[in-house]
Formats: C-alpha cells, sequence, structure tokens
C-alpha cells in the first residue's frame, strides 16, 4: 500500500481498511491506539557528538577526508552512497569503535549509544527470550511516569507471550534478528543508529520499528538502500561519494534521486550541444559504462510500470487473501530490484 506510484495520489477508502484490518490479524499487534506511547530516552545534554576535522584511511584507501559535524538534539540523519565507500567505518568513527587518524570526536557526558550493526548480531541461545531481555531491563521509561516492560516490548515486537518463554535456540534467524535489535532498545539509548536494518528486519517487523522510530525523542542515524524507509524516518542525509567525500544534503533520498535524474539530463543536452558545434572531447565515462546507463534506466522504467500495474490490482475489492499475500511479494521484489538499479545508476553518474 505505502508502495504506490507518487503520481497516484488517493488510495480507495476501503482497501485502506482492508489493508490494516490485514495488517493487525496477521501481525497480532494492538490497535494504533494502543501502540502509539511516548518513549522518554535520557536526557541529552547541550553537547550531544561533535566531528572535528576526522579523517581516515587504510593505506592508499581513503575513507574519509578530513570532515566535520555538530549533532543537534533530535536529530535524524541518513547515510547513503555506493557500496565500498565507508559507510559502517564512519559509523564506527563515530563511537569510537575506530580510530580516526587526524582530528577528535567529543561525545556528551549524556550521551547512550544503541547500535544495531550487520556483523553485532549476537543472543545467547542458552537463555528464553524473556531472559535476554530481561537481563537488559525491567522496562522503559514512557513519559508521564508510565512504563514499557520486558514482557511488553517483546508482544510489540511480535513475541507474544508462549514465545517469550521459548529458547532462543528455537528461533529462526529473523527471530534471532528481531530479538537482536530489542537488544539495542531495551538499553533505551538516547541516540539510536541503525546499519541496514532492511537487509535483515522482515516487512512486519519493518512496520512495527517504523512506529517506534515516529515516537523516538533522541538523536538517529540510519544507512539504508531503501528510500522508503529513509524518505519516512530521517530529516537530511549525508552522501557518501566515494574516495573520502561526505556531502551533506538538505532533503530526502527520493529527492536526492530526483535531482541527480534532473541534472543528468540537463548535462546530457548541454554536452549534445556543444559536441555538434565543437571540435569532440573526450568523455570520463566510457562507451560500455554509457550503454549501461541507457539500459539501466529503461530498465527502472519498465519495473517502475510493473510496480504501477500490480498497485492497480489492491484497487480490486474481490482480491483475496492469498491474492493479496502474493501479489505483495511480487511487488517487494519489484521494489528492491528498483533499488538495486537505482543505486548502481548513481554509482555510474557519479
Amino acid at each position: 500500500m505505502r508502495r504506490q506510484p507518487q503520481a497516484r495520489s488517493t488510495k480507495a477508502k476501503s482497501r485502506i481498511d482492508d489493508f490494516y484490518e490485514i495488517k493487525d490479524k496477521v501481525s497480532n499487534k494492538p490497535k494504533q491506539d494502543e501502540v502509539n506511547i511516548q518513549i522518554q530516552a535520557a536526557r541529552l545534554g547541550s553537547k550531544i557528538l561533535e566531528l572535528h576535522q576526522i579523517s581516515k584511511k587504510y593505506g592508499d584507501k581513503i575513507i574519509l577526508e578530513p570532515f566535520s559535524y555538530k549533532f543537534k538534539p533530535g536529530e535524524r540523519i541518513g547515510i547513503i552512497g555506493p557500496n565500498g565507500t565507508g559507510k559502517s567505518s564512519f559509523l564506527k568513527l563515530i563511537t569510537n569503535q575506530i580510530s580516526p587518524d587526524t582530528g577528535k570526536v567529543v561525545v556528551g557526558d549524556t550521551v547512550v549509544f544503541g547500535y544495531y550493526s550487520q556483523d553485532g548480531l549476537y543472543v545467547n541461545e542458552d537463555k528464553m527470550v524473556i531472559d535476554v531481555i530481561r537481563d537488559i531491563a525491567e522496562f522503559i521509561p514512557l513519559e508521564k511516569g508510565f512504563k514499557l516492560t520486558a514482557e511488553a516490548l517483546l508482544e510489540r515486537f511480535l513475541f507474544p507471550r508462549p514465545q517469550q518463554r521459548v529458547y532462543v535456540s528455537q528461533l529462526s534467524g529473523g527471530e534471532k534478528r528481531r530479538l537482536y535489535l530489542l537488544t539495542v532498545l531495551m538499553k533505551n539509548p538516547n541516540f539510536l543508529i541503525l546499519d541496514e536494518p532492511t537487509n535483515d528486519l522482515d516487512i512486519l517487523t519493518l512496520n512495527v520499528l517504523q512506529d517506534y522510530l515516529m515516537d523516538y525523542p533522541g538523536c538517529l542515524i540510519i544507512v539504508t538502500h531503501d528510500r522508503y524507509f529513509m524518505d519516512n524516518m530521517v530529516d537530511h542525509i549525508f552522501i557518501l561519494e566515494g574516495e573520502g567525500k561526505v556531502k551533506d544534503y538538505n532533503g530526502s533520498y527520493s529527492e536526492y534521486i530526483f535531482e541527480k535524474k534532473q541534472k543528468k539530463g540537463t548535462v546530457s543536452k548541454e554536452v549534445s550541444e556543444v559536441v555538434n558545434t565543437a571540435e569532440p572531447t573526450v568523455s570520463k565515462m566510457s562507451y560500455e559504462q554509457r550503454k549501461e546507463l541507457n539500459r539501466l534506466e529503461k530498465e527502472i522504467e519498465k519495473l517502475e510500470e510493473k510496480k504501477a500495474d500490480i498497485a492497480k490490482k489492491f484497487d480490486d475489492r474481490g482480491l483475496g487473501h492469498e491474492e493479496i499475500i502474493k501479489w505483495s511479494a511480487e511487488l517487494e521484489k519489484i521494489q528492491n530490484q528498483l533499488e538495486e538499479k537505482e543505486m548502481r545508476w548513481m554509482e555510474l553518474a557519479e
């Protein structure tokens, strides 16, 4: 429902109602008025996180050129960039897991980091699910003196009470990743970092996580290729362009992609006019890369058309539950292909 084409500005109310009814049944989630609670993270002081001309390289590979930034309370930043540009290294630098070659990282006294990383998945398999969470804390404080208990948090993230008494070793891989996420959240951090959560977590868990983050009062950093997730969660983005360069872009991921496509179209027109009136010039992009760029644009256009066709199917009131599941899976598959091809397009456009 969320990933319909931008041109479709309205959706049939009956289809929206059906979506929420099915979503509640499938996920065993409480109704929205029961989950909309205000988390009370530890107070952030005036000094949060300051980066003063930090840089990093490994041998001849430059990870980060001298970079400075001061984080503000409640700031929400996304980090994007082609694979290999140092996104995970950047996160480890700002959390002091690795040391910069130059400059310094200053962390405020009140900052409590919560870091969900791709390589940090470890949960003691000899314990029951509830004990894993209780070992961290019995509850998370909420506003107005209320508390969110370990049991309630587990329920909110799709672990019903009977499953909370199951040993971790009996969980599926997806359930273990979900539990690992909860070990991060249960520490009640006021500076939360999520490194590629959309790679590891299923759609239902991501829906719950988004609900949780909507109420989250602390600072937030997200690394992901999922444009929808990024657009909903952050205020602006850091773009790692390669060779250590970081661009602070005041806009959404989708706006950045659109702007680059617009710019590429303008540049192509200007180059065409110059070529027709002047001596041939040497292009930085090879012939094969130009072919790939053009092919990607055609493939992206076809995938967008397929996505629109599938989205229209959800207007059919007679669409059954099995068909909804089938077309939702197909829609997710197409979206993943789109994100992969758009990231490659962005690499070539750079």
